[in-house]
């Protein structure tokens, strides 16, 4: 039982460099789970904040001077000396040369690639959400046609590693599904990934691994699909983003943050609203959706997003 335990709460920063490498950092000698590896960082002291307790520590431990860093995820772990909250932050820029001030070693990985071990458990999920892009995209068949559709998706996928969701609500089943197998079958040289929605027996059928669930199929849900590999939800509320973390699912949209053209009639959320369901702690990473585009990207990061999932922005439509 760890209700009655005492809960040590921890800030740790993920250091990431621009070509997407993130550090990682080996336990000392003489403390718990001696020469495993984790993301650096240490306990909150009386009256810091969770930033407070980052900056503070990465400069003890490593010398540098924390300056850009945005929230991300929250991790609880019940080890068996200690029963830990761990607020994580994505640490983007710093000063001063990284060095292990307490005799650890540091070394940078590249994500799906670690070349040490063994990994610290609590820091273990988090490399899963460090594959995730910081933009998804959505398609958008009713104002670009077909042709223009597949022809851009075709230019992206042979450019970059696009994660697209199939999200075509408007179509009969049998023509989101004629949609989706001739989109599959484009060539994805860089590692884009084709999302489908909702119809998990399509998405088997396939042979994409990935499906994105609505709010009220995701409610409807008692497991979380087994056949895939990556799962993901449209959220609204704090009730779905529990549903989300008892399924066990990779990521969330939640939304909509800003007005939008696809919900006129809908008051949106809001940055305070959006941040403050972000502040409650999650494990998975949550991205923004509504009125979403490059712009918006950086203020969503730093209420603690993932990134956005975007709509007519991802587009041309000249």
């Amino acid at each position: 039982m760890t209700a009655h335990r005492k809960i040590t709460h921890v800030a740790a920063g993920i250091l990431i460099k621009p070509d997407g490498q993130f550090l990682l950092a080996s336990r000392p000698a003489g403390k718990p789970y001696a020469h495993y590896w984790e993301f650096p960082g240490g306990k909150l002291e009386a009256g810091e904040s969770a930033f407070q307790a980052l900056c503070r520590e990465l400069n003890e431990e490593m010398g540098i001077t924390v300056s850009a860093a945005t929230p991300w995820l929250t991790q609880r772990f019940a080890y068996p000396h200690a029963l830990v909250e761990l607020r994580f932050f994505k640490v983007r820029a710093w000063q001063g040369e990284l060095h292990g001030h307490e005799g650890q070693f540091l070394a940078w990985q590249n994500i799906g690639q670690l070349s040490v071990s063994p990994i610290l458990p609590a820091n273990g999920p988090l490399l899963r959400g460090l594959a995730l892009p910081e933009q998804i995209l959505l398609s958008n068949l009713s104002e670009l046609g077909e042709e223009r559709l597949i022809e851009q998706l075709r230019q992206k996928w042979q450019s970059e590693a696009t994660w697209l969701l199939l999200r075509e609500p408007q179509l009969a089943s049998s023509a989101y599904a004629a949609l989706a197998k001739r989109i599959a079958q484009l060539p994805r040289p860089q590692g884009g990934r084709l999302i489908i929605h909702r119809d998990l027996a399509l998405a088997e059928q396939l042979g994409v691994q990935h499906i994105h669930l609505s709010s009220s199929q995701l409610q409807q849900m008692s497991t979380r699909p087994r056949s895939m590999d990556w799962v993901g939800a449209s959220t609204h509320n704090e009730s779905d983003l529990k549903r989300c973390e008892d399924l066990g699912l990779d990521y969330a949209f939640l939304g909509h943050v800003n007005a939008t053209q696809s919900h006129p009639a809908q008051a949106p959320l809001g940055w305070p609203a959006f941040a403050a369901l972000l502040e409650q702690g999650w494990r998975f990473p949550i991205y923004a959706i509504g009125g979403q585009d490059p712009a918006t990207l950086n203020t969503a990061q730093e209420h603690g997003a993932q990134g956005i999932a975007m709509l007519r922005a991802a587009w041309n439509y000249e």
